[in-house]
């Protein structure tokens, strides 16, 4: 049985001696485990559309108890990407988050669209670094179902206090003191910030530009969140990070 879906490649492993299994997220059928045969022979016709970060419209069917891809047509490669060691590590990032949060059989057409997204603002729009891995990271913690509560300050409902809880994913104000928690300093712009990226239409995402203070601060909080919600670090955020170890990323 043929099945043809668009899907991005999230990460790619020899096999053998010239195939590749690639782990695809796909528009209709979640995330897939896919052999790519004879694709790292020279002039095979996948070889484009199966490297990393590649969007493509995928057939696939059933080979020998493994998902195999038969055709593959390119959508986008990012190449913008693909000649810049720093927006490469972020993307290659980007694809690890979604790895991590989507599931086999599982179709997430949003987190698939935040990601090419993301990819785009990165080589297309030029959109600075902080700001798309900060917006990429909480709208990612949101669809994975952990979407924090924004609306005021979970103990008096002021709607501007000036802290956030990474644990409990609420605001308070410094001085209610409701309870335990891990919490950091939020300013009018950080939170303003925060609202827009967890309730915007996806085609405003980007759509808003941050001070580099304040930008600096919001990235450090969302990135944060993320690792904290899911219990785990990244070690494609770890390598980004360590190409600019003066730098706050």
């Amino acid at each position: 049985m043929h099945i043809n879906t668009q899907g991005l490649v999230l990460r790619e492993v020899n096999y053998k001696e010239s195939d590749k299994l690639l782990t695809v997220l796909t528009r209709d059928y979640g995330k897939m485990t896919l052999k790519a045969r004879g694709v790292r022979r020279s002039g095979s016709p996948l070889k484009a559309s199966c490297q990393l970060l590649a969007c493509g419209e995928f057939t696939i069917f059933e080979y020998r108890g493994m998902s195999t891809i038969n055709e593959a047509q390119t959508v986008e490669l990012f190449p913008e990407l693909r000649t810049d060691l720093e927006l490469l590590s972020l993307g290659t990032y980007f694809a690890q988050v979604a790895e991590v949060l989507s599931q086999e059989d599982d179709p997430n057409p949003a987190l698939l669209s935040l990601t090419l997204n993301a990819l785009y603002a990165l080589g297309k729009l030029r959109k600075p670094q902080g700001l798309v891995k900060a917006v990429f990271e909480l709208r990612a913690a949101c669809l994975a179902g952990y979407t924090p509560d924004l609306e005021g300050c979970r103990s008096c409902g002021n709607p501007e206090p000036d802290r956030f809880d990474l644990e409990g994913g609420c605001l308070e104000c410094a001085h209610c003191r409701s309870g335990d928690g891990t919490f950091v300093a939020v300013t009018p712009g950080i939170l303003a910030a925060m609202r827009h990226v967890a309730a915007c239409p996806a085609s405003r995402l980007f759509s808003f530009c941050l001070g580099e203070e304040t930008l600096r601060a919001f990235g450090s909080l969302t990135e944060r969140y993320l690792s904290t919600q899911l219990e785990r670090g990244f070690s494609t955020l770890d390598f980004y990070k360590s190409l600019f170890p003066v730098r706050d990323a």
